[in-house]
């Protein structure tokens, strides 16, 4: 029973990844849509905030994993 609660656990963590990564390109596009010319800092800085967030994620389920055995 403690898996499958950690497994539940875990997908209910992984909402707010999920939300900061759609925030993040949403306010990407939205400042390329603005200034197109700053397009590769703004890229690189979009993509650094995905890893970031992404990393919550993949933490997430390893801990959902050695919590489950």
């Amino acid at each position: 029973m403690e898996g499958n609660l950690a497994i539940i656990g875990y997908g209910l963590s992984a909402i707010g990844p999920g939300i900061g990564i759609g925030l993040i390109f949403a306010a990407y596009v939205a400042g390329v849509a603005r200034q197109p010319e700053v397009r590769g800092v703004l890229q690189t800085i979009a993509i650094l905030g995905f890893v970031l967030c992404e990393q919550l994620a993949i933490f997430g389920i390893a801990l959902a994993f050695v919590f489950s055995g």
